[in-house]
């Protein structure tokens, strides 16, 4: 879960009164019924203006001049799809009445209203709530506080704008991890190849003088007749860097390709972070942006932070040489979420798998290319097809998985062939 990072903001503001609709509404009452009267001569309708001028005679001044407002700023990092509620208190001197909304931005539902009573130098506040619809940087809104005296003959309006809000992408669903079959001997929760200091069974072996008496495995020393010993597997980390292509973002809104790679990306990101391997992320667009494996969740935020970042971020990549080494560890397993319909990028995966590393292309192209129906239409989206199965068949064949994903059901399902056992590192 991300930090609270909320805090209290006080601004004290100027008020301008001015007459209320329904204080119009009394006034005009009140004026026709003593022009009627006046025209008439007949004094019953100067009866009808009484009760209006009784409202209106309560008229006061002691109407604040200015309020304090302070606002609980929501948290500037939220989840789509997430409830965030702030708060907003006012305090001032005279009675009033105040009516609090949020004027909600684009892609952002604001809650109900709410409603303050406040008295004599007394402090009242509200509680309001939003919840963005979908991913990136959001303008959240405007706190529209409307002040009335207690007759509402008056009112007093006040705005004031939120800051915007960086919605991260909502994380699919992942539980299950893929894991290398050769891992860096750092300390981690991975089950290694290699005898170790682990937790998990690995076989049975004769005793050798200066190994540890406590490892004794009694049961098979009793059937063999000599010492045994049981074996653990070593337990190790891995680094995984994971690139998400930004380069072209096409489907229907709302589940986009780009959309998916963010949200992909970021279910990955947090499901390896979670086992408490080094997760790095390289953002590839018409700028290519990264940040080197790391752990703990203030890494989390940065990924998720550079993962939402403005297209203009970053350095232009002239070819597949530019992809960061730095981002790029020796062993790692890379995660590649893209359409596959930049040429670039392709070209990039085919360069990392001729460098040895293991490469896994999570494909999320959910769309087609839209045709008339005519011949010449339909030849062109079969080119355009067999040009997309090419191009995945050719990334199969030289040792790159290349799995569909719906953005829909969970990440395991694609990756249910890849996760069940170790992937073989082969060094080319």
């Amino acid at each position: 879960m991300p930090e609270d990072r909320s805090q209290d903001e006080a601004r004290q503001l100027t008020v301008s009164w001015a007459l209320s609709a329904h204080a119009r509404r009394l006034l005009t009452l009140a004026l026709a019924g003593l022009v009627l009267s006046v025209l008439t001569r007949r004094p019953e309708f100067a009866g009808l203006a009484a009760p209006a001028l009784l409202i209106l005679a309560t008229w006061r001044s002691n109407r604040p001049e200015w309020l304090r407002l302070r606002l609980r700023s929501p948290d500037r990092h939220v989840t789509e799809g997430d409830t965030v509620p702030f708060g907003v208190g006012l305090s001032g001197q005279g009675a009033y009445n105040a009516e609090v909304r949020l004027a909600p931005g684009p892609e952002i539902i604001a809650g109900p209203a709410a409603v303050i009573a406040g008295r004599d130098g007394g402090a009242k506040a509200a509680r309001l709530q939003f919840r963005a619809e979908r991913w990136g940087r959001r303008r959240v809104g405007t706190v529209e506080v409307i002040l009335r005296d207690n007759a509402r003959l008056t009112e007093g309006r006040l705005d004031v704008e939120l800051p915007r809000t960086e919605c991260s992408p909502l994380p699919a669903r992942l539980n299950s991890s893929i894991v290398l079959s050769r891992l860096p001997s750092r300390l981690g929760e991975h089950a290694a190849r290699a005898a170790g200091e682990g937790i998990e069974f690995s076989g049975v072996r004769e005793f050798v003088p200066g190994d540890r008496q406590r490892r004794i495995n009694w049961p098979a020393t009793t059937r063999r007749g000599t010492l045994h010993l049981s074996t653990f597997a070593a337990e190790r980390t891995m680094n995984v860097v994971i690139i998400a292509d930004s380069t072209i973002d096409v489907g229907e809104p709302g589940r986009t390709t780009l959309d998916l790679v963010q949200r992909g990306a970021a279910g990955a990101m947090a499901r390896y972070l979670a086992g408490r391997d080094r997760v790095g992320l390289i953002r590839y667009g018409s700028y290519v942006s990264w940040i080197g494996p790391g752990q703990g969740k203030r890494h989390y935020r940065r990924l998720l932070d550079l993962l939402v970042a403005g297209p203009g971020i970053g350095e232009r990549p002239t070819g597949v040489s530019r992809l960061p080494r730095a981002a790029l560890p020796p062993g790692a397993l890379i995660m590649v979420f893209s359409p596959l319909l930049d040429t670039r990028l392709v070209e990039a995966v085919r360069d990392l798998r001729e460098r040895g590393f293991s490469v896994l292309v999570m494909d999320v192209l959910n769309s087609k290319p839209r045709h008339d129906g005519s011949t010449l239409s339909n030849l062109t989206a079969r080119i355009w097809q067999l040009e997309q199965q090419a191009i995945r068949f050719s990334l199969t064949e030289i040792g790159v998985p290349v799995a569909h994903w719906d953005g829909q059901a969970s990440l395991d399902e694609p990756l249910a062939p890849y996760t069940r056992r170790a992937i073989v590192v082969q060094h080319r």
